[in-house]
């Protein structure tokens, strides 16, 4: 505080210096605290996977799915993701969403050799055979 009186005021000291550094000190934590609340956070995929696993244990599957395709829309690479979604869409029955789901994991991770068991289980659960030009 000296070193700023000394540039604006010219002089070393002020009889007013103290209080002028409590108002400062006061006015930054206020400002601080007041901004805190405001802050976004960036969307994470991985984190939305976390979140999507809580809310399966907790059997809200819908809900688990709709965060899944949320982290997708972030992150189109994300192949455990599309794994997850297509677990969750078969355990639900819905064999065509997770046929889907699965074949973009084995897209994006064609060395993940339980992707292709995944998928012809659920090849089996709909009564089809595995195609012939497919690996697995």
């Amino acid at each position: 505080m000296p070193v700023a009186a000394r540039i604006v005021l010219g002089v070393w000291a002020f009889q007013e210096a103290a209080a002028i550094a409590v108002i400062c000190f006061a006015l930054a934590g206020y400002l601080h605290l007041r901004s805190r609340g405001r802050i976004l956070t960036i969307p994470d995929s991985a984190a939305m996977m976390d979140r999507a696993s809580r809310l399966t244990a907790s059997g809200r599957l819908a809900r688990a799915i709709s965060v899944l395709t949320k982290a997708l829309g972030l992150d189109r690479k994300l192949w455990q993701a599309f794994q997850y979604r297509a677990e969750l869409r078969a355990s639900q029955a819905d064999y065509r969403g997770a046929l889907d789901d699965i074949s973009e994991a084995i897209r994006l991770a064609p060395e993940e050799p339980h992707l292709y068991l995944l998928r012809a289980r659920y090849y089996t659960a709909m009564d089809k055979e595995l195609p012939a030009t497919d690996k697995g």
